[in-house]
C-alpha cells in the first residue's frame, strides 16, 4: 500500500456530491486563475509532501476552428496546484471526471513550472506516449496514470513532464509527456511501466510522437509511430 492508497478513502470525497461538478466557466475566469497563482504551493503541517509540485490545467476548443500556438495558450486554463498527497485528493475529488466531460476537452497535470505546450523549455526536446481508449474508460485510466506519476512509479528520474487526458467525440486519448524523445532506454521504460500500471492487454497498440513532429504538422495525434 502506498501513501496514496492509505489516504484515498478518507480524503478523496464523494464523487457523486454536487460539489464534484465544478463548472468549467468558473475555471475560465481571470479572478479564479489569479487566486490560484497567488497561493503558495507548499505542503501543510503534517501533510505528506509529493516529490514534485503539480499543476492542473483545463482546455476546451471548437474542433472546427484551426488551432495555433497563440490561441491554444490563451485557451488553456490554470485551475490549481498541489504539493502534498492530501492537497491532491482534496482538489481532485472536486474535479469533474473525464468521462463526464463533453466535446473537445482536455485535462492536464504537469510538474509545476512546466506548461502543457510543445514549445515549453522542458518539453521541446521530448515527446509523448499515446494510448487510445474506447469511450467509458477514460476516468479509471486517468486516475491510475496520475497516481503512477505522483507516486514516482516510472523510475526515470526527472524525465516525466506530465499527463493529459483528451476527450474526443469517438474516442478518448491518454498521453504521458517526457523530456527526451531520443532516449530510447527511458521511453521504453515509460512504455513498459504504462502497460503495467494500466494493466493493458499485451496486444494494446501504443503510439509515440515527438513534440518536434507535432510542431511540424500542427497535430497532437496524427502521424505517430506505432509500438506493439
Amino acid at each position: 500500500m502506498n501513501k496514496f492508497d492509505h489516504l484515498k478513502d478518507d480524503d478523496s470525497g464523494d464523487h457523486d456530491d454536487p460539489a464534484s461538478q465544478i463548472e468549467m466557466d468558473q475555471c475560465d475566469s481571470d479572478s479564479a486563475q489569479n487566486s490560484f497563482r497567488r497561493k503558495p504551493t507548499s505542503p501543510g503541517a503534517g501533510e505528506h509532501p509529493l516529490q514534485y509540485n503539480y499543476t492542473f490545467w483545463y482546455s476546451r476548443r471548437t474542433p472546427s476552428r484551426p488551432a495555433n500556438t497563440q490561441s491554444y495558450e490563451q485557451n488553456i486554463k490554470h485551475i490549481g496546484s498541489v504539493a502534498s498527497v492530501e492537497q491532491f485528493w482534496k482538489f481532485y475529488s472536486h474535479l469533474v471526471r473525464p468521462g463526464d466531460l463533453t466535446g473537445h476537452s482536455d485535462f492536464h497535470i504537469f510538474k509545476e513550472g512546466i506548461k502543457p505546450m510543445w514549445e515549453d523549455e522542458a518539453n521541446k526536446n521530448g515527446g509523448k506516449w499515446i494510448i487510445r481508449l474506447r469511450k467509458g474508460l477514460a476516468s479509471r485510466f486517468w486516475e491510475n496514470i496520475i497516481l503512477a506519476m505522483l507516486g514516482e512509479q516510472f523510475m526515470v528520474g526527472e524525465e516525466i513532464c506530465g499527463v493529459v487526458v483528451s476527450i474526443r467525440f469517438q474516442e478518448d486519448i491518454l498521453s504521458i509527456w517526457n523530456k527526451t524523445a531520443n532516449d530510447q532506454v527511458t521511453t521504453s521504460r515509460i512504455r513498459d511501466t504504462l502497460r503495467r500500471v494500466l494493466n493493458l492487454p499485451p496486444n494494446t497498440i501504443m503510439e509515440y510522437k515527438t513534440h518536434n513532429d507535432s510542431l511540424k504538422d500542427n497535430s497532437s495525434f496524427r502521424n505517430t509511430k506505432i509500438a506493439l
